[in-house]
């Protein structure tokens, strides 16, 4: 039982680093990002290329684009096309967490399950022979033990980082919900802004 265990851990390790490298802030919710729209809109240089570069550099950047593309039918429309974006961009941020939260859950149980099997085997060849030895017997189990450290091994980090991960996704969704709720009360007239993107 210690080749899936070793698996889990080596899948566990790759989701890990992808994920912390994948969630930087910087990277999802780039800082004035919404002054730099801002400024595109007042300098009248907002076009089809700008929103596809918006689009391209951020998961920020594509539920503002969102937007952008459909500010001029309402602030409900828009809205909408901003919550079908967002959808898209958090289900993209969840991704391999559902693994790694299963890796969590799986590792002990297939830590135990391979003590089990070394405790029956440990067992049925000490019923066969017909004689038990104490240190054979402790030595034995001491071996079938170790699937259980490693199993536990795994899923102790593995579930620490789910959970991490999981509040980073959640913070970062707070983030980017605000930045588009400024950006519908900006282009439909209900708040004023300075270039930074903050309330003036």
């Amino acid at each position: 039982m210690m080749l899936p265990i070793v698996l889990c851990s080596i899948v566990a390790l790759a989701i890990i680093i992808e994920r912390l490298w994948s969630l930087r802030p910087g990277r999802v919710t780039p800082p004035n990002l919404l002054g730099q729209v801002w400024r595109w809109i007042q300098d009248k240089q907002l076009n089809g290329d700008k929103l596809k570069e918006l689009r391209a550099g951020s998961p920020l950047g594509q539920i503002l684009a969102a937007g952008l593309a459909n500010s001029k039918h309402g602030r409900e429309v828009m809205k909408e096309c901003i919550e079908e974006a967002a959808a898209r961009v958090i289900h993209d941020l969840e991704r391999y967490l559902n693994a790694l939260g299963t890796i969590a859950g799986i590792a002990p149980l297939l830590g135990l399950l391979g003590t089990v099997l070394g405790m029956i085997e440990i067992f049925s060849s000490f019923m066969g022979s017909g004689m038990a030895n104490a240190s054979q017997l402790a030595g034995g189990i001491s071996t079938a033990l170790i699937t259980t450290a490693a199993g536990l091994f795994v899923a102790i980090p593995a579930l620490f980082f789910h959970r991490y991960l999981q509040r980073r996704v959640d913070e970062l969704v707070v983030g980017m919900e605000q930045e588009a709720i400024k950006l519908v009360e900006v282009l439909q007239g209900d708040r004023e802004v300075d270039l930074n993107g903050g309330r003036a």
